[in-house]
């Protein structure tokens, strides 16, 4: 008998820091996969870049998807890409969903892969992967289309000297964020309030990528819209997180329950309606296309909503913004993942359009 389901090839795991997030939230999305819909081909990514067939993972889904354990982990038998993702696209309809955070992965290299291999897969191409995941290049163009944002200065590694430093405390003032351009998942992350520790804390960040960015701490409140869509983005409702420590870290995020995250978030109808727009308007500039968390701070008495970043794959884990909002805007977490996969097929018949072959 023929099968005529998508064959869905769900990667995960990667090279980057985010890589522990991936293997969770890849377990998540495969328990919510419609099987009868769906043929699932789980692929770690070691953290030394070895492509491997998830076997543990096939195993678990074929007892059913409450077998698969609360992480998996991103081994099994090796595999290479290429042939491998050639004989998928020969084989019918397939769909990659590379749930990969950070560097690696998230940054528009994976989907480079994909469009070499002519391979429909869920979430933004290249440009937009890849410009999303630098901070500081996200803020250029964001800039340039005039959307509000605090103030920040980029650094290079080569750039970077006590001098330097000095100059841009008294630019930026203190305290400051300081973050690796390329990162996620507040992987990173410090808050510096003395040369001393802006010191500190760029070293820390340049142990993650060569550019660092510095940002002034902004006191304010937290607000998050997901996206998702193609041509025709639509905004969930937003959502509020409070940090249960100083900032929201890796830890606030992923390991601790501190953090508080109200949905919908306490706004006005007016402030709601302003945040979303501007989240699609932020979504259109980077030209995302499939899914993106749209993260903003509200400084209520100052300057109102300012873009904070974007992620062009936000985390699915249980305790993640991104489906909490679109769930209570009353698309659930299967609904969701159809969605994705709807976009992601979409959006590759139209580039085929485009493209002379």
């Amino acid at each position: 008998m023929a099968d005529d389901r998508i064959n869905l090839i769900v990667i995960f795991g990667g090279q980057s820091a985010e890589h522990d997030v991936s293997c969770v939230t890849a377990t998540h999305v495969l328990r919510a996969v419609d099987q009868s819909r769906y043929r699932v081909t789980p692929i770690g990514i070691d953290r030394d870049g070895q492509w491997q067939l998830a076997t543990a993972a096939l195993q678990a889904l074929a007892a059913g998807p409450q077998a698969l354990p609360e992480r998996l982990e991103a081994i099994g038998e090796p595999l290479s890409p290429t042939p491998m993702l050639a004989a998928a696209a020969g084989s019918g309809a397939v769909v990659v969903m590379p749930l990969l955070h950070g560097p690696l992965g998230e940054d528009g290299t994976v989907q480079g892969l994909l469009e070499l291999m002519d391979v429909p897969y869920v979430g933004s191409g290249v440009l937009a992967s890849a410009v999303s995941m630098d901070k500081a290049l996200a803020k250029e163009v964001l800039g340039f289309h005039g959307i509000a944002q605090a103030r920040w200065v980029s650094l290079r590694e080569h750039d970077i000297s006590p001098a330097r430093l000095a100059e841009v405390a008294g630019q930026l003032g203190l305290p400051v964020f300081v973050k690796p351009s390329n990162m996620g998942s507040s992987v990173g992350v410090s808050k510096a309030c003395t040369l001393d520790e802006l010191q500190a804390a760029v070293e820390h960040a340049l142990s993650y990528d060569e550019w660092v960015l510095v940002e002034e701490a902004i006191v304010g409140r937290e607000i998050e819209v997901a996206v998702l869509g193609n041509l025709e983005p639509q905004a969930s409702a937003p959502g509020e997180i409070v940090p249960g420590k100083d900032f929201y870290d890796y830890e606030d995020k992923y390991l601790a329950d501190g953090a508080q995250l109200l949905i919908p978030a306490p706004l006005s109808a007016a402030q709601s309606n302003e945040v979303r727009t501007l989240a699609l308007q932020v979504y259109r500039a980077l030209r995302c296309e499939g899914l993106a968390r749209v993260d903003f701070f509200l400084e209520e008495t100052g300057r109102g909503f300012l873009i904070n970043e974007v992620n062009t794959m936000p985390g699915f884990t249980p305790i993640s913004m991104y489906p909490k909002m679109w769930q209570h805007s009353g698309l659930t977490y299967p609904e969701l993942v159809d969605r994705l996969i709807d976009l992601a097929l979409e959006r590759h018949r139209r580039r085929r359009r485009n493209t002379k072959r």
